[in-house]
This record gives C-alpha cells, structure tokens and sequence, in this order.
C-alpha cells in the first residue's frame, strides 16, 4: 500500500474519530493484509470511510442518519473532478438571500444595543443569524435546479452544510443554542466545492440497521453510539438522531413538524418514538452489552475492528468477555482528547469523575469458516 493519507472533512460531531484515524488504519495494516472490502457499520459524517477509500479500500458506509448518504455519496461515489462543480458553487454563492421555511423557524436577530443576545422575542434561541437562513433558503431552492443527479446534489448539499457549521450558534450539537451570538455566527456563509475524492475503488452506501446487513465483508469497523458509565447521570446519552436533526432536514428540506425550545424535528423529539434511539443508545448497561455481543457473533466479515471510550457503557472487562471469544490481534488503549462540549459544560453532575479519557480500539479475526456466505 502506498503512503497512509489521513485526511479527511467533516463537520463538528460528538464522538468523531478524526484524530484516531491513523491508528485505524496502522492496524489494518499490520494485522489485515488481504482486507479489500470493508463495512463502516456506524458511519455518521463518513470521516473514516473516506479515509479507508484514500487507501485503496472498498468501502461502504451504513448508517441510519440522512446526512450519513448525503456525505457518503459526496466523498465516496462523486467521479467527477472539482472543476465540475465550481461554477455551480459560485452561483450559489452569488445568490441573494430570500426568506423561506429555515428563516422562518432557525433565524435569529439581533435583539440589543449590544448586539450579543441571541434570545427572541418569543423567548427561544437560535442556531444561525438570519442572513444565514436566508443564504441557506435560496441555495435549497436553487440546487434542485441545477441538477436531479443524487450525488451532484448530496456534493453540493455537503458544501452548505460544511458552510452553515461553520456560522452556527451551538456547542457542536443542535438541542440547545447558545444566549450570546458567537463572533463567527455574524460571518456569511461561504460554500468551496468539497474536498472531493473522485478516484478510488467503487464505494457503496447504505442505510439500514448494522444488525440487519448479511452480506460478507473482509473487515467491518464499528464505532457505536454510548452513553455514559457516570453513575450520577446514568441516563445521560448522545443520541445522535436529535442531536444533528438540523443536518436531517438540511438534506430531506422537508420542513417537518417542530418540536421544544430547540425546534426539533417532531420525529427526533422524544426517546419513544420508533426507531428514535440506537440500542446502543439505551441507558440499561445489561441491554447494551448483550445488543454489542450478538452483534458481534451475527456479522459476516473475517475481522471486526471496534473503538470505544472507557466512560460509555461497557467497561474494558465488559469489552474483553465480549472480545476474547475470537482471536485478539490488537487491544489497544490510549490516551484521547474528551469532547469539547463535554468540557465547557457547567453542569458538574455530567461532568461527573475527571478519569483521564481513554479509548479502546479493538481489532479480532473471527472464525471465518463460519462467516463468508
């Protein structure tokens, strides 16, 4: 293989695996010679995957979040060359704002002299100044008529979504809003055509639940979603569908019903809804042990590499039981930077225990005589 590229793009997102990507890749490397296809079973923004399509793998990214399939087909189906997009980027660009849906429920004013309040008069927050929602009104109506295409639109959709992170009023998550507008929230947008990759091996995308994907792959790599094993907040989790709703409705622009202080969409608003929360999201250690066990056992790959915190649910003995049934090629533990929303927080109760972060990057061979269909 030749030499490793890292890099990758993306938006700000509890639990990414940006930095640990070249760990990801040195143990395929070392351990997983013949690996030639691989499932990212927990996508999100596709970090990983579209390191692993750099490197000369095929890839396919599954996750059950839209956004996941708007990035996926940007970074890992787009053919075309960056050229190909950049006079549609600079149309977009040069459009003017018009009020539409987005304006109407996610753009906020300025309400005083002092130009930081981000509180309305309806007494609600929001999460981008309205020149912003206005920008992003006309660019959603626009891009449909440029092109039908689906990866054209997810590249250019990709683009205002790496553009309107960048001008938000939020802490890296979209269920609460900040009360002082944020120096860059008063940028405007301005969309670049994404950091495409345009050559590589055929990619695949899917969106379905990982328990339901048979089909055999060399490696699969798992990053799932956790909650917390704080004993004072023991029902604190990220769950990911409300947490990045605004990146859902950016991609559907489906202008859904709305929901709480934030506005979130009706359908990612509350916890018994179907199919609102991960089984990994769940707040019962035993549910969440069994559900990472019989994943394991069920998946249809000769290697399963798995990264996860030492203060999500399962504890490295949890991890190890479920683990040491197959053949251990690496167990790694390290040191890694905890999430910033987890350390600007105020509430002392969920920042609980100040045990150094760690994680654990896991990688087995399993019995492939019982794995590939």
């Amino acid at each position: 293989m030749s030499t490793t590229d890292t890099t990758t793009e993306g938006i700000r997102y509890t639990g990414s695996k940006r930095e640990i990507i070249p760990k990801i890749l040195a143990l395929i490397q070392e351990h997983c010679p013949d690996v030639k296809t691989i499932l990212d079973g927990c996508a999100g923004t596709t970090r990983v995957s579209q390191a692993l399509r750099k490197n000369g793998f095929a890839v396919t990214a599954n996750d059950l979040a839209e956004y996941t399939q708007t990035f996926g087909r940007c970074y890992l189906q787009n053919t075309k060359p960056a050229t190909h997009y950049q006079p549609w980027i600079d149309q977009l660009n040069n459009l003017d704002g018009e009020s539409g849906w987005f304006t109407k429920h996610y753009g906020g004013v300025i309400t005083t002299p002092d130009k930081e309040n981000a509180v309305q008069s309806d007494g609600k927050k929001r999460p981008w100044q309205v020149h912003n929602t206005q920008k992003l009104d006309a660019i959603l109506t626009k891009i449909p008529q440029f092109t039908s295409d689906p990866i054209e639109k997810s590249v250019l959709l990709t683009s205002a979504i790496l553009a309107m992170d960048k001008v938000d009023n939020t802490m890296g998550h979209q269920v609460a809003y900040l009360k002082k507008w944020p120096k860059r929230s008063y940028d405007p947008i301005h969309l670049v055509v994404p950091s495409l990759i345009p050559t590589g091996k055929p990619c695949q995308i899917s969106q379905r639940s990982i328990f339901d994907i048979p089909e055999y792959y060399d490696l699969i790599y798992l990053d799932p979603p956790y909650g917390t094993n704080n004993q004072k907040t023991k029902t604190t989790r990220v769950r990911y569908r409300s947490y990045y709703h605004l990146w859902t409705t950016v991609c559907r622009n489906d202008q859904p019903t709305l929901h709480g202080a934030a506005l979130r969409r009706q359908d990612a608003s509350s916890d018994g809804l179907p199919g609102a929360i991960s089984v990994f999201e769940n707040t019962n250690h035993q549910i969440v042990f069994e559900a990472t066990k019989k994943l394991i056992a069920q998946l249809n790959c000769k290697y399963v590499l798995f990264s996860y915190g030492n203060k999500s649910k399962l504890s490295e003995a949890d991890l190890r039981e479920i683990f040491n049934e197959y053949k251990v090629l690496a167990f790694s533990i390290f040191d890694h930077k905890e999430n910033a929303m987890k350390s600007a927080t105020t509430n002392a109760e969920w920042l609980g225990d100040q045990t150094k972060y760690q994680e654990f990057l896991i990688l087995v061979e399993k019995d492939v005589s019982t794995s590939k269909a």
